[in-house]
């Protein structure tokens, strides 16, 4: 077979080199994309937040989608993700949030009472729209295969039911959720109404953001490393689980990332997730043995390497790709996402040596 047949082979036209990734089938070179690649490091989004707050670029389809693309395009990734936040279903269903200075997002009237969660509401997703028809513009614009033949990967996005759930009750983020665990310790069936809540509103928002273009839905359970396994696997499995699968139904892959999970990423496939996401305090090599080898991986550079001298990022970003032993499956990315301050420069080119050294070599 010809050096040339054999790349067709791995990147028929039309396909996407990062869905296959996700689907385990074999790419001719690695897929990059980043988490919170369009943020406040970038000074085109720096510029777009002086004059809009963060839920308005997120509530306009026309600003959201044009960050978007910019972000994408700038850095030359092979994906892009929808700007949006984990939080907006929380207002459809009923309970208000705001983002306030030096404190992220702060739910005024927490969720504490088994009442409380019997009004939330679930009926009234569609007022969720706005994030489907960013995407709409997203996968126009990104709709013909780019110079190299590849079509770049729309992502969609929805938080899991444990880390949403935390928000509500906290009323925003926490170090030790105390209030999240009594309840779910407490109150067995207001936590299972919660849940099940949260999953008929986030399989609905899912579809929409499916039928406006997203190639790929992944799932935020950002804190799901403040549980235990057994935690895990007694409160959160089961309804996590019929989400993925819900959202699989959809007919596209999942990504199932959390931030600290190691321990968990055993039981974590158990969701049947396409692709779980690694944080960076695993090896690549070891998170992916413990993802089991029908996984397919997504990570792992500790996003503050960004900051390192050349050299050393650049050592880093080959030793992820070493680790995953150019084995179908790996999707390079952060293990979280990128933070202000990032030199932009360090973040291309992080992407442009996934590129170099990330290449097929079968």
């Amino acid at each position: 077979m010809s050096t040339e047949s054999f790349e067709n082979d791995l990147h028929p036209a039309g396909s996407s080199r990062f869905v296959r990734a996700c689907l385990r089938q074999p790419v001719d070179r690695t897929p990059v994309w980043l988490l919170r690649q369009a943020g406040r490091y970038m000074p085109e989004y720096m510029a777009v937040r002086k004059h809009h707050s963060l839920l308005e670029i997120c509530r306009t389809p026309e600003i959201a989608s044009e960050v978007t693309i910019t972000a994408a395009e700038r850095l030359g990734v092979d994906a892009a993700i929808i700007f949006a936040d984990l939080l907006l279903p929380f207002t459809p269903m009923g309970l208000d949030f705001e983002f306030v200075n030096g404190e992220g997002p702060v739910v005024h009237q927490p969720v504490r009472s088994r009442e409380h969660i019997e009004s939330l509401r679930t009926d009234r997703a569609d007022e969720l729209n706005y994030v489907a028809k960013a995407i709409e513009k997203v996968a126009a614009h990104f709709s013909a295969p780019r110079e190299d033949g590849d079509r770049l990967g729309i992502i969609g996005f929805i938080g899991a039911p444990f880390t949403l759930a935390s928000y509500m009750i906290e009323g925003g983020s926490s170090r030790n959720y105390i209030e999240t665990k009594k309840l779910m310790y407490g109150d067995r069936a207001a936590w299972q109404l919660l849940t099940e809540k949260l999953v008929t509103v986030l399989v609905a928002y899912a579809s929409q953001q499916v039928e406006a273009g997203a190639d790929v839905i992944q799932i935020f359970d950002s804190w799901a490393g403040a549980l235990s396994v057994a935690d895990y696997r007694e409160y959160c499995l089961a309804a996590t689980t019929e989400l993925v699968q819900r959202v699989k139904s959809l007919g596209v892959p999942v990504i199932y990332f959390g931030v600290d999970t190691a321990s968990l990423l055993t039981t974590m496939r158990e969701t049947t997730a396409d692709v779980l996401g690694l944080d960076w305090r695993v090896p690549l090599d070891e998170g992916w043995k413990l993802a089991g080898p029908g996984c397919a991986v997504q990570g792992n550079l500790d996003p503050i390497t960004l900051f390192a001298p050349a050299d050393v990022l650049e050592k880093r970003v080959r030793e992820v790709l070493e680790l995953a032993g150019n084995r179908p499956g790996h999707i390079f990315n952060l293990g979280h996402g990128i933070v202000p301050g990032t030199p932009v420069d360090n973040v291309i080119r992080t992407v442009e040596w996934v590129k170099k050294y990330g290449k097929n070599r079968q």
